[in-house]
Formats: structure tokens, sequence, C-alpha cells
């Protein structure tokens, strides 16, 4: 172990001071810059300052200390070759075998809301990336370390073996990789942001693990959780679960579906989804209304089924989820004795997500989706519709009533898979006709679910009619009023249906496809 070193520069640093006590204690000399030497030159830890080694000061602010021949010529070096091995001899130069180091803290500074261009700029490291990469490039002699996790590890075989297995060598070389990555698309993302250019000529993405899952849709599929690195509150990736077994890859799914249609709404409300569509949804003077509704409009599906409120959950609210079986509940919160309520149950997953933005705080994200050999970037489908946008085309008009049973039947039909027909009445969904290949399909299925309900409902379609047979269906069924965006070459078909039967149609000039 002698002549053995490590350099050592982190800005993280949790457990280094011990690591680097036992580094020094199994015989290698740690080299160490900045703050992270002067903290182990506080803790009385052997340590050897970087301009020492390269025989030239720290300069700009730190910005320049690394970077320099003496170390990258130290870690990159091939060992078992003859001719490397001469020219650092001639040179005078000394090999570096361990590379501890983690980074500026860029991603933390940016997450600062009133963080300065200025200093998310100057927490954008440049010698570590490059002394990890170089290490990692010649992990078949350098170890590098970038996540304290490992520390304990690289201990242990140092202190078995006088250094580390070359399996673990690549492992962490390829968790470098990884890191570093990560970092540079974090960066590249704060650019893209900072000039408006979120669809630039190459896009990289960066996740982190939150968890991996017993598997994917089905049981012989593998798969993971991800989640971006600044992701913001009030949705799945940041949830708290409080009780209940681990989530499955189909309840994320499921869960992230009916947060998207419960954030719609600014009044108590409370969705029900299953299999991605929402199986009742319900708003009221208060959250325990709001689920009566939600659960009365569909009390056969939402067995089994994940609800979201947006809205604390209580007692009274608590006691009704207690009576069916429910796969999620997820809730801004839950008072004491709710919890105490509902969990009584084993299995339920409880999910705190945290105060919700009001529906007109909602913020467009990109939304990526994978396709064979490539991926769909859009933006998510945040527009809300307000009574200015709408235009009635029919000879009666909607009453204030329809017109508010209209807007609510709107927000919720935009997630509804297309071919999408939804019915509403009292402010509850009654019928969900969903995922049809044709729209009168989707309608006849909502009509059907709804029964008596449908008479006086309104209804709701995700995109125009291509002709008038959905509402005839409509008229039929006794329904009173429609909304849909309008745009077809047999618009007057439908119109002239309409007001053979009374019924009341606005139009949105927006569709709401959801594949």
């Amino acid at each position: 172990m002698a002549n053995r070193r490590a350099l050592v520069s982190v800005s993280d640093k949790t457990g280094i001071v011990e690591f680097c006590r036992e580094l020094a204690q199994l015989g290698v000399e740690v080299i160490s810059t900045g703050g992270t030497k002067t903290l182990l030159e506080k803790e009385n830890v052997p340590v050897i300052g970087i301009s020492e080694v390269t025989g030239f000061p720290e300069i700009l602010d730190g910005r320049v200390k690394t970077l320099h021949p003496a170390v990258h010529s130290g870690l990159l070096a091939v060992r078992d070759d003859a001719e490397h091995r001469k020219a650092m001899e001639e040179l005078g130069l000394d090999y570096i075998d361990f590379v501890v180091v983690n980074l500026y803290p860029f991603k933390e500074t940016i997450s600062k809301p009133d963080v300065s261009y200025e200093d998310a700029i100057e927490n954008i490291d440049i010698g570590g990336p490059t002394m990890l990469r170089s290490a990692a490039k010649n992990h078949a002699f350098v170890t590098v370390v970038v996540d304290a996790g490992d520390y304990a590890n690289v201990l242990d075989e140092i202190r078995a073996g006088g250094d580390t297995t070359l399996e673990t060598r690549k492992r962490l070389a390829a968790k470098v990789f990884r890191h570093t990555a990560a970092y540079d698309s974090l960066i590249s993302e704060y650019f893209a942001k900072q000039l408006d250019d979120p669809l630039p000529e190459k896009l990289t993405v960066t996740y982190e693990k939150v968890q991996e899952l017993r598997y994917g849709e089905n049981p012989h599929q593998n798969a993971a959780f991800y989640r971006k690195p600044l992701a913001s509150s009030g949705n799945i990736t940041t949830a708290e679960q409080l009780h209940g077994k681990e989530l499955s890859y189909n309840n994320i799914n499921d869960a992230n579906a009916a947060l998207a249609i419960v954030k719609e709404f600014d009044e108590p409300a409370v969705v029900a989804v299953k299999h991605m569509n929402p199986c009742g949804v319900g708003i009221g003077r208060d959250i325990d209304e709001a689920y009566v509704k939600a659960y009365e409009a569909d009390p056969t599906s939402i067995f089994g089924g994940i609800v979201a409120a947006n809205r604390v959950i209580g007692a009274e609210t608590a006691a009704r989820l207690n009576d069916i079986f429910l796969e999620i509940v997820i809730a801004p919160d839950f008072t004491p004795e709710a919890l105490e309520i509902l969990k009584k149950k084993k299995n339920i997953r409880l999910m705190r997500m945290g105060e919700v933005a009001s529906a007109s705080e909602r913020k467009s994200d990109w939304l990526v989706t994978s396709v064979e050999g490539g991926m769909l970037v859009q933006q998510s489908d945040v527009h809300s519709l307000s009574e200015a946008d709408i235009q009635v085309v029919t000879d009666r008009k909607p009453t204030e009533e329809e017109l508010k049973q209209l807007l609510f039947a709107w927000k919720v039909v935009k997630h509804v898979k297309s071919n999408a027909i939804l019915l509403a009445s009292d402010n509850m969904t009654v019928g969900v006709g969903a995922g049809q290949m044709n729209r009168v399909g989707a309608a006849r299925i909502a009509i059907e679910q709804a029964g008596e309900k449908a008479r006086g409902a309104v209804l709701a379609s995700d995109a125009f009619f291509p002709m008038g047979d959905t509402l005839e269906l409509a008229a039929q069924a006794g329904i009173t009023a429609v909304i849909q965006p309008g745009g077809s070459i047999k618009d007057a078909e439908s119109i002239a249906v309409a007001n053979a039967n009374g019924i009341a149609m606005v139009l949105t000039g927006v569709r709401h496809f959801k594949h």
C-alpha cells in the first residue's frame, strides 16, 4: 500500500472524514483541495494540498486547481504500458489510485426560487467531471467513488485484498458516467429554459430511481419507478406513502391519472380511477360530499380503484372509504382520526401529496412517451375553458345549471381515453364511454352506464361528431345539453339534430384527444 494516493474533493462531505481517516490508516496518501482539505486538516486527518502535487497554486477563485498534467497523468496512465511508465518516470509524476469526488451542487442551486443566472453558472463544475471521467476511463487501475454509499464497500475490499476488485471498479466507473451524464443533462435543461428552447436539436433527459417495482403492467415485465431531479410537489413522484404495501406499476399510472383530473378543480373534488380512466368524479361543498358523488357515479367500478382528493381527508370521509376495497387513497393530507380509521386495512396505500396548486396556477410540463426506437415529446394538456370561450350554435341556449354541468363534464372528458363521451349531472359523472374505435360506440357505453340518470344529463365529447348519429342517441336518452369542439364538415348535421330535439349545444374550438 506504500505510496498509493487518493485525490479527494467533495461538496457533499457526508462521511468523508471517516473515510479519509481510514484510507490514511491503510497507508493511502490523501490529496485534497479547498474546503475538503480544510475540513480534513481540522479533523486531524493527514492530507496533502493539491498545490504540492501540481507545483501550481489554486487560482481564479478555485476555478483552476486540478486541471493540471500532474493530476490527469496520474489518473490516465496505463500502469502496464511500458511507454506510459517511462513517461511518468522521466517527468517525475506519480500515479493516483483513488478518486473521491462529488460535484458542485448545481441541482440544489437552480432549485432555489430566487437563484440568479450568475450563481447557477458559477455552480457548474468543470474540474470535478474531468477528474471523474479520467478516473472512470482508467478503471482498470483507478478506483473512482462518486457516492458516499460506496465508501464502506471500498474500504472493506482494500482491507481484505489490498485493493478493490476489477468488478467493483467497473461498477463504480459505470456509476460515474451515469452521474456526470445526469449532471450535464440538468445543465442542458437549465440553458434550454433560459433560452426558451424546450425542443432543441438534441434532447437529453435524466431521472432518479425512486424504487424498483415487483413487475410492470404484467408479472413477466420488469419495471422501475423514476422521477425528475427537480420534480415539483403535488404529484405522484413526490407524494409520501403513509401506509400500505409497495406501489405497483399500475398503481402509479392510475394514481397519476387520478391526480391529473382532481387538479382541474378548485372546489372540493374527488376522483376515482380504474385502468387510467375516471369511473367516478364528484365535486361538492366539502370533500365528503364530493366523495359521495364520486362513489355514487359508479359504485361497481370504484371497487379496487384509486381515489384522489384535493382536500384533506377527515374521519367522516375515511369511514366511507373504509367501507370498500381500494388500492390507493391520495390526498393533500389526512387528519389523525382519518389515518387511524384507514390504517385498519393492512394493504391500502395512503399517499400524502402535499399542497396542490389551484387549477388556474397549473403550468404546462413536457411529457415524454416512448415509441420503439425513439420517443415523442409534447406539452401537457392544461388548457382551461371559460364561459367566454364557448360558442352556442343551437336555437336553445343552455340554462345556467346546464352550463355549469357542461363545464364540469369538459374538465373530466379531456382525461378520458379517446374516443371519449362523458355524461354528467348534479356535479358528478353518471356515464363514461372510453377508448372506443368510434364515437357513437363510446356514446352507447356512456348512456347505457348512466341508465335513467342520462335523462336530464349533459354530454361532453373530447372531439367533434363526424355525423349526427351521436346526437340522435343523446336525444333518445333524454340528454338536454352537449359540449364538443366542433370543426367537422358535418357540424350542420349535428346542429340540426340538436335543434330538432331541443338540445342546447356549445362548441369549444378545442379538442382533447388522449391516446
